[in-house]
């Protein structure tokens, strides 16, 4: 049976245009900070001002000026000449829950709303969060907006290999030492297995490994979605850093588990298989876990659903095809 829908859910499921503000400070390409200064001071916005947005004669957005660069520029200026021209917009399909998301990524004051056309329609700023923060009698809704929200969106949005590497490495330890004890317990039956190469006893902790960053570097991808469709350029940009990423994880993965195999078999075929097929296949799974659920997005299929399972069997495609051939080429 489907449970209701409570009403922090419900308000989170809201269009954000419907929250959004039309009296914000509009500024005009073709006008000089001394111009745009003196049209804000006879026709002021109702409401209050965080950023000035540039817009053409058909209201397509076209930048942002901070309210120090107005203040500050010389009359004669042209505004089109201080503006930031890279605005985070919100579409105005976006919900509140995705435009929460957008003020926790992005950290800004305010959000422009635009339609598909790149127009600009209103703008949401951060007053219609703290009102429903300063009212007593919404302090339990709060708590739910916020672990609806999540608390670790920002891990989606890492530019840093090494920070990456290090708030998703202690996740493998535990994948570590399950996929070890499974493969000292195949050992048990060494005699049943005499006729099968040594590497298959790692075989359960290569793939379990390989499986885990697969599913770590999906979930963080759909994270950083919402409410969003990437261009090419930035999918390139987004494997660029996972690819550092996986290369940091998968280095301290194989290092790991090879260093076991060495102190547990002594076989350096063995050894030298697990520390590539592992590094390899981990490398590889982080690459495929970020491209599947933006190529998915990339041509408008929902990723929530297929990313997982695609992400999964082609890791472990790639696992397997990667360890058994350089078995092959050692052991050749």
């Amino acid at each position: 049976m489907k449970t209701a829908a409570t009403p922090v859910e419900r308000r989170l499921n809201d269009s954000v245009a419907e929250h959004m503000r039309t009296d914000f400070a509009r500024l005009s390409a073709k006008q000089t900070v001394g111009e745009a200064l003196d049209t804000i001071r006879r026709h002021p916005p109702a409401g209050r001002i965080i950023y000035f947005y540039v817009v053409d004669e058909e209201d397509h957005l076209l930048g942002v000026v901070p309210t120090r660069r107005l203040l500050l520029n010389d009359p004669a200026v042209r505004v089109v000449d201080i503006m930031v021209r890279e605005v985070k917009t919100i579409p105005r399909t976006a919900t509140v829950l995705e435009a929460c998301e957008f003020f926790t990524n992005h950290r800004l004051l305010a959000f422009p709303i635009v339609d598909d056309d790149k127009r600009l329609l209103g703008i949401v700023d951060v007053e219609l969060y703290t009102d429903e923060l300063n009212d007593p009698d919404r302090r339990e809704g709060n708590d739910e907006l916020f672990q609806l929200i999540g608390v670790h969106l920002s891990d989606a949005q890492q530019t840093s290999s090494f920070a990456a590497f290090r708030s998703r490495f202690p996740w493998l330890i535990a994948n570590i030492g399950g996929g070890i004890l499974a493969a000292f317990l195949s050992g048990v039956f060494e005699a049943e297995l005499q006729q099968v190469v040594a590497l298959a006893l790692f075989i359960p902790v290569v793939l379990a490994l390989a499986e885990s960053v697969s599913i770590q570097s999906v979930s963080l991808a759909l994270q950083s979605l919402r409410g969003a469709t990437p261009t090419l350029s930035a999918i390139l940009k987004k494997l660029r850093a996972e690819l550092g990423t996986g290369l940091l994880l998968g280095a301290a993965c194989a290092a790991t588990v090879a260093t076991v195999a060495a102190v547990w078999l002594g076989q350096i075929v063995v050894v030298l298989c697990v520390l590539g097929g592992i590094a390899g296949s981990v490398t590889c799974a982080a690459i495929i876990g970020t491209a599947i659920p933006n190529l998915l997005r990339f041509f408008h299929r929902e990723p929530q659903v297929a990313a997982g399972p695609i992400a999964l069997a082609a890791a472990d495609m790639v696992t397997l095809l990667i360890y058994f051939s350089l078995a092959r080429w050692l052991l050749a």
